[in-house]
């Protein structure tokens, strides 16, 4: 799995000019809520959320470097603990107090997965503490507050977050989509559980490929050859694309260059 620093240094300057230049973001002038806002849903927006490596048979590595070089020297997208991992250490580096956190994700209603199943971001601003999550897919465009247990409206939908004993559940639209710990956490802590996604036949991400990425309405997906546009109403069109039509869409839609098309037996859906 590589190495992990237990105490990494924040990025370099360049290094961080170099990864707003990636996100096409700005460096904020202060740490507050709009800042974040902008930063996250700028980040969104750029790096794809996809399992590419997993089936191409490149390492993950969960060393801040190794994700800073495949993240914004290489142009490509990872999955939570390789997107929310190295957008703590940008926002660190621009001067926001960032603990990471674990989370079990809800298969159904009365059932969770494992542990460490996800990685997400919990924020402290002056105005309250916040969570960020730039690794779950279609989910929140900008941060939800962890100390409002009313309805909070976003262009991904309507989150609720609840406190359940030393938890706190998060929901989309009425589901219930991961129960989160309070106790901070290191990204070497998540590497097991990683390595388990990325080798296990028992893991989603070893028996589907995907690609995805939110648009300004809508989301843009490519699994396999076939490219998924889904409207802003929920409406999907599916275009099948040959091999070579494949290969141009990462580079077109995506941003970057695969080698090869990953193999995989069962395609998202």
């Amino acid at each position: 799995m590589g190495r992990v620093e237990q105490h990494p240094d924040t990025l370099a300057p360049a290094q961080v000019d170099a990864y707003l230049a990636r996100i096409g973001a700005v460096r904020p002038a202060s740490p507050d809520h709009a800042a974040l806002a902008a930063l996250h849903r700028a980040h969104l927006l750029a790096v794809p959320f996809e399992n590419l490596g997993i089936h191409l048979g490149e390492p993950v590595d969960l060393a801040p470097d190794a994700l800073y070089a495949k993240l914004v020297e290489r142009r490509r997208g990872g999955f939570c603990y390789e997107l929310n991992g190295l957008f703590a250490e940008l926002l660190r580096a621009l001067g926001f107090r960032v603990t990471l956190l674990a989370a079990r994700v809800y298969a159904a209603p009365d059932r969770l997965t494992i542990p460490f199943d996800h990685l997400a971001l919990r924020v402290d601003l002056a105005d309250g503490p916040r969570l960020a999550d730039v690794g779950f897919g279609s989910f929140v465009r900008e941060p939800l507050r962890l100390d409002l247990t009313a309805p909070q409206q976003d262009q991904g939908g309507s989150f609720t977050v609840r406190p359940d004993g030393e938890y706190l559940v998060v929901s989309q639209d009425g589901e219930a989509q991961y129960r989160l710990e309070q106790q901070p956490r290191q990204l070497a802590d998540f590497v097991p559980t990683c390595w388990w996604h990325t080798t296990s036949p028992g893991s989603h991400f070893t028996r589907s490929l995907i690609c995805s990425r939110p648009l300004a309405e809508g989301r843009l997906s490519l699994s396999g050859t076939r490219l998924i546009h889904t409207a802003a109403d929920g409406t999907r069109t599916v275009e099948e694309l040959t091999e070579a039509e494949a290969l141009a869409a990462y580079d077109e839609r995506f941003g970057f260059t695969l080698p090869r098309l990953p193999e995989v037996l069962h395609p998202a859906p």
